[in-house]
Protein backbone atom coordinates (compact mmCIF):
# COMPACT_ATOMS: atom_id res chain seq x y z
CA UNK A 1 0.00 0.00 0.00
CA UNK A 2 3.32 2.47 0.04
CA UNK A 3 4.87 3.80 2.78
CA UNK A 4 3.26 3.86 6.15
CA UNK A 5 4.02 6.35 9.40
CA UNK A 6 2.11 8.73 11.39
CA UNK A 7 0.79 11.38 8.90
CA UNK A 8 0.99 14.88 10.21
CA UNK A 9 1.36 18.13 8.61
CA UNK A 10 5.19 18.96 7.95
CA UNK A 11 4.93 15.23 6.94
CA UNK A 12 2.31 15.80 4.48
CA UNK A 13 4.00 18.72 3.17
CA UNK A 14 7.35 17.25 2.86
CA UNK A 15 6.00 14.13 0.79
CA UNK A 16 8.37 14.36 -2.62
CA UNK A 17 6.42 14.54 -5.59
CA UNK A 18 6.07 11.83 -8.41
CA UNK A 19 7.55 12.37 -11.60
CA UNK A 20 4.33 10.54 -13.52
CA UNK A 21 1.37 8.31 -12.04
CA UNK A 22 0.38 9.30 -8.28
CA UNK A 23 2.63 8.53 -4.63
CA UNK A 24 0.39 6.71 -1.73
CA UNK A 25 1.49 7.31 1.83
CA UNK A 26 -0.42 5.37 3.99
CA UNK A 27 -1.26 6.65 7.84
CA UNK A 28 0.26 3.64 10.33
CA UNK A 29 -2.15 4.97 13.05
CA UNK A 30 -5.34 4.93 11.43
CA UNK A 31 -5.25 1.76 8.85
CA UNK A 32 -6.65 2.86 5.69
CA UNK A 33 -6.26 6.89 6.17
CA UNK A 34 -3.58 8.08 3.74
CA UNK A 35 -2.66 11.33 1.27
CA UNK A 36 -2.18 10.76 -2.60
CA UNK A 37 0.42 13.01 -4.28
CA UNK A 38 0.26 13.85 -8.03
CA UNK A 39 3.00 14.89 -10.09
CA UNK A 40 1.39 18.76 -10.24
CA UNK A 41 1.66 18.74 -6.44
CA UNK A 42 -1.74 17.92 -5.45
CA UNK A 43 -1.87 16.72 -2.10
CA UNK A 44 -5.60 15.11 -1.04
CA UNK A 45 -6.40 13.28 2.13
CA UNK A 46 -7.88 9.34 1.26
CA UNK A 47 -9.60 6.76 3.19
CA UNK A 48 -9.57 3.20 1.77
CA UNK A 49 -11.48 -0.27 2.78
CA UNK A 50 -13.11 -2.92 1.69
CA UNK A 51 -17.10 -3.45 0.45
CA UNK A 52 -18.62 -6.59 -0.90
CA UNK A 53 -15.29 -7.86 -1.47
CA UNK A 54 -14.41 -5.23 -3.87
CA UNK A 55 -11.73 -2.46 -2.74
CA UNK A 56 -12.87 1.63 -3.01
CA UNK A 57 -11.15 4.45 -2.62
CA UNK A 58 -12.63 7.72 -1.27
CA UNK A 59 -11.14 11.09 -1.60
CA UNK A 60 -11.37 13.53 1.63
CA UNK A 61 -10.58 16.39 0.52
CA UNK A 62 -7.47 18.74 -0.44
CA UNK A 63 -4.82 19.13 2.09
CA UNK A 64 -4.42 22.59 3.00
CA UNK A 65 -8.62 23.19 2.91
CA UNK A 66 -8.44 20.16 5.47
CA UNK A 67 -5.99 19.70 8.49
CA UNK A 68 -4.66 16.46 9.11
CA UNK A 69 -6.94 16.16 12.16
CA UNK A 70 -9.78 16.90 10.34
CA UNK A 71 -9.27 14.49 7.69
CA UNK A 72 -8.52 11.69 10.18
CA UNK A 73 -11.96 12.26 11.55
CA UNK A 74 -13.67 12.36 7.85
CA UNK A 75 -11.17 9.12 7.13
CA UNK A 76 -12.62 7.12 10.66
CA UNK A 77 -16.60 8.18 9.76
CA UNK A 78 -15.87 6.80 5.94
CA UNK A 79 -14.04 3.51 7.03
CA UNK A 80 -16.78 2.63 9.65
CA UNK A 81 -19.59 3.25 6.68
CA UNK A 82 -17.20 0.92 4.48
CA UNK A 83 -17.17 -1.57 7.11
CA UNK A 84 -20.99 -1.72 7.31
CA UNK A 85 -21.40 -1.87 3.24
CA UNK A 86 -21.83 1.24 2.07
CA UNK A 87 -19.72 1.82 -1.19
CA UNK A 88 -19.25 5.16 -1.62
CA UNK A 89 -19.58 4.62 -5.41
CA UNK A 90 -22.56 3.66 -5.19
CA UNK A 91 -23.46 6.49 -2.87
CA UNK A 92 -22.33 9.33 -5.53
CA UNK A 93 -24.35 7.72 -8.13
CA UNK A 94 -27.39 7.63 -5.71
CA UNK A 95 -26.76 11.47 -4.49
CA UNK A 96 -26.68 12.34 -8.14
CA UNK A 97 -29.74 10.22 -9.55
CA UNK A 98 -31.32 11.77 -6.57
CA UNK A 99 -30.89 15.54 -8.06
CA UNK A 100 -31.95 14.79 -11.78
CA UNK A 101 -34.65 17.03 -12.70
CA UNK A 102 -37.79 16.20 -14.92
CA UNK A 103 -36.78 18.17 -17.27
CA UNK A 104 -33.60 16.27 -17.48
CA UNK A 105 -35.18 13.15 -17.74
CA UNK A 106 -37.34 14.48 -20.75
CA UNK A 107 -34.09 15.41 -22.60
CA UNK A 108 -32.40 12.13 -22.15
CA UNK A 109 -35.42 10.01 -22.86
CA UNK A 110 -36.12 11.76 -26.02
CA UNK A 111 -32.72 11.18 -27.27
CA UNK A 112 -32.83 7.43 -25.98
CA UNK A 113 -35.99 6.33 -26.94
CA UNK A 114 -36.79 4.28 -29.45
CA UNK A 115 -39.78 3.29 -31.60
CA UNK A 116 -41.26 -0.21 -32.16
CA UNK A 117 -39.22 -0.50 -35.10
CA UNK A 118 -35.95 1.28 -34.21
CA UNK A 119 -35.93 4.80 -35.02
CA UNK A 120 -36.10 8.25 -33.09
CA UNK A 121 -39.01 9.24 -31.97
CA UNK A 122 -40.76 11.87 -33.88
CA UNK A 123 -39.90 15.16 -33.82
CA UNK A 124 -43.68 16.05 -33.03
CA UNK A 125 -43.64 13.50 -30.30
CA UNK A 126 -40.70 15.33 -28.80
CA UNK A 127 -41.91 18.64 -28.83
CA UNK A 128 -45.41 17.03 -27.42
CA UNK A 129 -43.53 15.88 -24.41
CA UNK A 130 -41.46 19.05 -23.37
CA UNK A 131 -44.72 21.17 -24.02
CA UNK A 132 -46.35 18.96 -21.45
CA UNK A 133 -42.78 19.48 -19.03
CA UNK A 134 -42.79 23.40 -19.88
CA UNK A 135 -46.68 24.15 -19.63
CA UNK A 136 -48.60 22.02 -17.31
CA UNK A 137 -45.63 20.73 -14.98
CA UNK A 138 -43.41 23.93 -15.31
CA UNK A 139 -42.90 24.55 -11.77
CA UNK A 140 -41.94 20.71 -11.43
CA UNK A 141 -39.54 20.81 -14.52
CA UNK A 142 -36.12 21.59 -12.47
CA UNK A 143 -36.85 19.91 -9.14
CA UNK A 144 -35.91 16.55 -8.86
CA UNK A 145 -38.09 14.27 -9.95
CA UNK A 146 -38.29 12.16 -7.20
CA UNK A 147 -39.74 15.12 -5.63
CA UNK A 148 -43.51 14.32 -7.33
CA UNK A 149 -45.77 12.41 -5.28
CA UNK A 150 -48.75 10.77 -5.48
CA UNK A 151 -50.54 13.67 -3.48
CA UNK A 152 -48.86 16.35 -6.12
CA UNK A 153 -50.13 13.95 -9.16
CA UNK A 154 -53.82 13.57 -7.60
CA UNK A 155 -54.00 17.13 -7.39
CA UNK A 156 -52.57 18.65 -10.43
CA UNK A 157 -54.88 16.13 -12.20
CA UNK A 158 -58.30 16.84 -10.56
CA UNK A 159 -57.05 20.48 -11.20
CA UNK A 160 -56.50 20.29 -15.05
CA UNK A 161 -59.28 17.79 -15.63
CA UNK A 162 -61.88 21.35 -14.91
CA UNK A 163 -59.85 22.92 -17.03
CA UNK A 164 -59.78 20.37 -19.90
CA UNK A 165 -60.00 16.88 -19.21
CA UNK A 166 -58.48 15.98 -22.75
CA UNK A 167 -55.51 17.62 -21.91
CA UNK A 168 -54.81 16.46 -18.59
CA UNK A 169 -54.65 12.54 -19.55
CA UNK A 170 -52.42 13.34 -22.20
CA UNK A 171 -50.21 15.40 -20.33
CA UNK A 172 -49.93 12.75 -17.45
CA UNK A 173 -49.80 9.88 -19.26
CA UNK A 174 -46.73 11.50 -20.99
CA UNK A 175 -45.41 12.09 -17.18
CA UNK A 176 -45.95 8.56 -16.10
CA UNK A 177 -43.98 7.78 -19.35
CA UNK A 178 -40.87 9.78 -18.00
CA UNK A 179 -40.71 8.25 -14.81
CA UNK A 180 -41.20 4.75 -16.00
CA UNK A 181 -38.61 5.89 -17.74
CA UNK A 182 -36.40 7.12 -14.73
CA UNK A 183 -37.38 4.06 -12.83
CA UNK A 184 -35.21 2.06 -15.29
CA UNK A 185 -32.29 4.95 -15.82
CA UNK A 186 -31.41 5.58 -12.40
CA UNK A 187 -30.64 2.22 -10.89
CA UNK A 188 -27.80 2.92 -8.44
CA UNK A 189 -26.56 -0.75 -7.15
CA UNK A 190 -28.95 -2.07 -8.74
CA UNK A 191 -31.54 -0.71 -6.49
CA UNK A 192 -34.80 1.35 -8.34
CA UNK A 193 -34.26 5.06 -7.17
CA UNK A 194 -38.13 5.28 -7.28
CA UNK A 195 -40.03 2.32 -6.58
CA UNK A 196 -43.70 3.21 -7.08
CA UNK A 197 -44.65 5.39 -10.35
CA UNK A 198 -46.03 8.61 -8.46
CA UNK A 199 -48.87 8.27 -11.83
CA UNK A 200 -50.15 5.32 -10.55
CA UNK A 201 -52.37 7.11 -8.22
CA UNK A 202 -54.87 8.18 -11.07
CA UNK A 203 -55.78 4.63 -11.94
CA UNK A 204 -55.85 3.82 -8.34
CA UNK A 205 -58.57 6.49 -7.75
CA UNK A 206 -60.37 6.05 -10.88
CA UNK A 207 -59.64 9.50 -11.75
CA UNK A 208 -59.00 8.80 -15.56
CA UNK A 209 -61.03 11.16 -17.28
CA UNK A 210 -63.46 9.44 -19.87
CA UNK A 211 -62.48 9.65 -23.73
CA UNK A 212 -64.93 11.13 -25.41
CA UNK A 213 -65.06 10.08 -29.15
CA UNK A 214 -64.78 12.86 -31.21
CA UNK A 215 -67.57 12.95 -34.05
CA UNK A 216 -66.69 16.57 -35.52
CA UNK A 217 -66.75 16.71 -39.62
CA UNK A 218 -68.12 19.22 -42.22
CA UNK A 219 -71.83 18.01 -42.82
CA UNK A 220 -72.12 16.62 -46.30
CA UNK A 221 -74.29 19.30 -46.96
CA UNK A 222 -71.73 21.46 -46.59
CA UNK A 223 -68.75 20.08 -48.59
CA UNK A 224 -69.56 21.82 -51.85
CA UNK A 225 -69.54 25.21 -50.08
CA UNK A 226 -66.18 24.70 -48.33
CA UNK A 227 -64.49 22.96 -51.65
CA UNK A 228 -65.48 26.54 -53.35
CA UNK A 229 -64.09 28.73 -50.89
CA UNK A 230 -60.67 26.82 -50.70
CA UNK A 231 -60.83 27.01 -54.37
CA UNK A 232 -61.28 31.13 -54.14
CA UNK A 233 -58.79 31.24 -51.46
CA UNK A 234 -56.26 29.43 -53.44
CA UNK A 235 -56.79 31.62 -56.20
CA UNK A 236 -57.39 35.05 -55.09
CA UNK A 237 -54.38 37.41 -55.73
CA UNK A 238 -55.24 39.39 -52.44
CA UNK A 239 -53.82 36.20 -50.53
CA UNK A 240 -51.25 34.31 -52.27
CA UNK A 241 -48.64 33.19 -51.73
CA UNK A 242 -50.16 32.18 -47.75
CA UNK A 243 -53.58 31.92 -48.46
CA UNK A 244 -52.78 29.23 -51.41
CA UNK A 245 -50.55 27.14 -48.95
CA UNK A 246 -53.06 27.30 -46.36
CA UNK A 247 -56.06 26.14 -48.39
CA UNK A 248 -53.79 23.74 -50.51
CA UNK A 249 -52.87 22.04 -47.43
CA UNK A 250 -56.70 21.90 -46.75
CA UNK A 251 -57.92 20.82 -50.09
CA UNK A 252 -55.12 17.60 -50.09
CA UNK A 253 -56.21 16.35 -46.57
CA UNK A 254 -59.48 16.60 -47.73
CA UNK A 255 -59.20 14.63 -50.91
CA UNK A 256 -56.29 12.08 -49.15
CA UNK A 257 -58.09 11.89 -45.72
CA UNK A 258 -54.13 11.88 -43.80
CA UNK A 259 -53.05 13.31 -41.24
CA UNK A 260 -52.29 17.02 -40.81
CA UNK A 261 -48.40 16.10 -39.69
CA UNK A 262 -48.37 13.72 -42.47
CA UNK A 263 -49.34 16.73 -45.19
CA UNK A 264 -47.52 19.25 -43.39
CA UNK A 265 -44.00 17.24 -43.74
CA UNK A 266 -44.49 15.64 -47.14
CA UNK A 267 -41.82 16.28 -49.04
CA UNK A 268 -41.37 16.86 -53.42
CA UNK A 269 -39.55 14.01 -53.16
CA UNK A 270 -42.54 11.26 -51.96
CA UNK A 271 -44.65 12.35 -54.90
CA UNK A 272 -44.94 10.88 -57.99
CA UNK A 273 -47.41 13.09 -60.17
CA UNK A 274 -46.71 11.11 -63.26
CA UNK A 275 -47.43 7.36 -61.06
CA UNK A 276 -50.53 9.38 -59.36
CA UNK A 277 -48.97 8.59 -55.74
CA UNK A 278 -47.72 9.96 -52.80
CA UNK A 279 -45.36 8.51 -50.19
CA UNK A 280 -44.92 8.30 -46.33
CA UNK A 281 -41.58 6.87 -45.16
CA UNK A 282 -42.24 6.52 -41.30
CA UNK A 283 -45.62 7.31 -40.51
CA UNK A 284 -47.67 7.16 -37.24
CA UNK A 285 -47.72 3.74 -37.07
CA UNK A 286 -44.40 3.35 -38.20
CA UNK A 287 -45.75 1.29 -41.44
CA UNK A 288 -44.82 2.79 -44.68
CA UNK A 289 -46.93 3.28 -47.19
CA UNK A 290 -47.47 4.39 -50.51
CA UNK A 291 -51.05 6.02 -51.50
CA UNK A 292 -52.82 7.20 -54.80
CA UNK A 293 -53.56 10.27 -55.89
CA UNK A 294 -57.02 11.50 -57.47
CA UNK A 295 -57.07 13.63 -60.44
CA UNK A 296 -58.00 16.63 -58.49
CA UNK A 297 -55.17 16.09 -55.84
CA UNK A 298 -52.61 15.67 -58.73
CA UNK A 299 -54.21 18.96 -60.22
CA UNK A 300 -53.40 21.00 -57.05
CA UNK A 301 -50.71 19.30 -56.42
CA UNK A 302 -49.07 20.64 -59.97
CA UNK A 303 -50.10 24.09 -59.83
CA UNK A 304 -48.41 24.47 -56.42
CA UNK A 305 -44.74 26.73 -57.02
CA UNK A 306 -41.75 24.98 -55.62
CA UNK A 307 -39.63 27.38 -53.18
CA UNK A 308 -36.54 27.11 -54.29
CA UNK A 309 -34.30 25.46 -51.12
CA UNK A 310 -37.03 24.55 -49.32
CA UNK A 311 -38.52 20.51 -50.09
CA UNK A 312 -41.93 20.89 -48.41
CA UNK A 313 -44.77 20.50 -50.56
CA UNK A 314 -46.66 22.86 -48.01
CA UNK A 315 -43.64 25.22 -46.93
CA UNK A 316 -44.05 27.65 -44.24
CA UNK A 317 -44.45 31.43 -44.51
CA UNK A 318 -40.90 31.93 -43.82
CA UNK A 319 -39.86 29.78 -46.71
CA UNK A 320 -37.87 27.29 -44.22
CA UNK A 321 -39.77 24.62 -43.16
CA UNK A 322 -43.24 23.47 -43.60
CA UNK A 323 -46.25 24.99 -42.88
CA UNK A 324 -47.39 24.85 -38.76
CA UNK A 325 -50.81 25.63 -39.23
CA UNK A 326 -53.84 27.11 -41.30
CA UNK A 327 -55.68 28.29 -38.89
CA UNK A 328 -57.25 31.58 -40.52
CA UNK A 329 -58.29 29.61 -43.50
CA UNK A 330 -59.21 26.85 -40.70
CA UNK A 331 -61.99 29.55 -39.40
CA UNK A 332 -63.46 30.55 -42.79
CA UNK A 333 -63.65 26.61 -43.49
CA UNK A 334 -65.44 26.95 -40.06
CA UNK A 335 -67.95 29.62 -40.59
CA UNK A 336 -69.21 28.30 -43.92
CA UNK A 337 -69.32 24.74 -42.68
CA UNK A 338 -71.41 26.38 -39.61
CA UNK A 339 -69.70 24.03 -36.82
CA UNK A 340 -66.07 24.51 -35.72
CA UNK A 341 -63.52 22.58 -37.04
CA UNK A 342 -59.66 21.38 -36.31
CA UNK A 343 -57.45 19.87 -39.12
CA UNK A 344 -58.42 16.33 -37.97
CA UNK A 345 -61.71 17.02 -38.58
CA UNK A 346 -61.36 16.88 -42.34
CA UNK A 347 -60.08 13.26 -41.51
CA UNK A 348 -63.38 12.62 -40.59
CA UNK A 349 -64.56 14.31 -43.53
CA UNK A 350 -63.20 12.13 -45.32
CA UNK A 351 -64.65 9.19 -44.06
CA UNK A 352 -67.76 10.36 -43.81
CA UNK A 353 -67.85 10.99 -47.72
CA UNK A 354 -66.69 7.52 -48.56
CA UNK A 355 -69.25 5.57 -46.48
CA UNK A 356 -71.52 8.30 -48.74
CA UNK A 357 -70.52 6.75 -52.13
CA UNK A 358 -70.29 3.26 -50.09
CA UNK A 359 -67.02 2.43 -50.38
CA UNK A 360 -66.05 -0.67 -47.60
CA UNK A 361 -64.94 0.56 -44.58
CA UNK A 362 -61.47 -1.26 -44.76
CA UNK A 363 -60.67 0.29 -47.57
CA UNK A 364 -61.12 3.28 -45.93
CA UNK A 365 -59.04 2.38 -42.99
CA UNK A 366 -56.20 1.23 -45.19
CA UNK A 367 -56.38 4.95 -47.29
CA UNK A 368 -56.65 6.93 -44.07
CA UNK A 369 -53.53 4.66 -42.91
CA UNK A 370 -55.59 3.69 -39.85
CA UNK A 371 -54.86 -0.06 -39.07
CA UNK A 372 -56.35 -1.75 -36.04
CA UNK A 373 -53.81 -4.37 -34.93
CA UNK A 374 -55.67 -7.80 -34.72
CA UNK A 375 -57.43 -7.27 -37.90
CA UNK A 376 -56.43 -10.84 -39.14
CA UNK A 377 -57.54 -9.73 -42.75
CA UNK A 378 -55.77 -6.59 -42.75
CA UNK A 379 -52.28 -7.89 -41.20
CA UNK A 380 -52.29 -10.68 -43.46
CA UNK A 381 -53.93 -11.04 -46.12
CA UNK A 382 -54.26 -7.96 -47.98
CA UNK A 383 -51.51 -5.60 -49.10
CA UNK A 384 -50.93 -2.38 -46.93
CA UNK A 385 -47.91 -0.96 -48.27
CA UNK A 386 -48.24 -0.25 -51.45
CA UNK A 387 -52.14 1.31 -51.93
CA UNK A 388 -52.07 2.49 -55.54
CA UNK A 389 -54.96 -0.57 -56.04
CA UNK A 390 -57.37 1.39 -54.36
CA UNK A 391 -57.32 4.51 -56.94
CA UNK A 392 -60.60 4.27 -57.86
CA UNK A 393 -61.89 4.44 -54.55
CA UNK A 394 -59.84 7.70 -53.80
CA UNK A 395 -61.04 9.03 -57.33
CA UNK A 396 -64.91 8.17 -55.54
CA UNK A 397 -64.55 10.39 -52.98
CA UNK A 398 -62.75 13.21 -55.24
CA UNK A 399 -64.86 12.91 -57.84
CA UNK A 400 -68.45 13.30 -55.05
CA UNK A 401 -66.78 16.37 -53.83
CA UNK A 402 -66.04 18.12 -56.74
CA UNK A 403 -69.48 17.56 -57.95
CA UNK A 404 -70.76 19.25 -54.77
CA UNK A 405 -68.65 22.27 -55.47
CA UNK A 406 -70.30 22.39 -58.93
CA UNK A 407 -74.24 21.95 -57.23
CA UNK A 408 -73.03 24.73 -54.20
CA UNK A 409 -72.10 26.97 -57.18
CA UNK A 410 -75.08 26.04 -59.87
CA UNK A 411 -73.95 27.87 -62.90
CA UNK A 412 -70.92 29.43 -61.57
CA UNK A 413 -68.35 26.06 -61.54
CA UNK A 414 -65.01 27.53 -59.79
CA UNK A 415 -62.45 24.19 -59.67
CA UNK A 416 -58.67 23.96 -60.21
CA UNK A 417 -57.12 23.42 -63.69
CA UNK A 418 -57.28 20.19 -65.30
CA UNK A 419 -60.14 18.91 -62.84
CA UNK A 420 -62.92 17.57 -64.71
CA UNK A 421 -66.00 16.02 -62.72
Amino acid sequence: MGDQMKLTKSKVEGFPVPIDGQALYWDDELRGFGVRVTPSGARSYIAQGRVSGKTRRVTLGAHGKLTCDEARKRARAALVALDDGVDPQIEKKRNEALSVTLREVAAEYCRERRTNKGGELKASSKNDIHKHVNKNFADWADKPIVNITRDLCSTRFSEMSIRGPAQANQAFRVLRALINYACEAYRPGDTPLILENPVSVISGKRMWNPNKARDTRIPLESVGTVWNLLQDRRTSPAVLPIGQTGADIIIFIMLTGCRWSEAAELTWDCVNLEAGSWHIPDPKNHNPVTFPLSAPARAMLSARPRVEGNHYVFPSRGRIGCIQDARNTMAEVSKVAGVRLSPHDLRRTFIAIGIKVKIEMWKLKLLTNHIAKGDVTLDHYTETNDLRYLSGEAEQIAAWIVEQGKIAAGANVVQLRGVTA
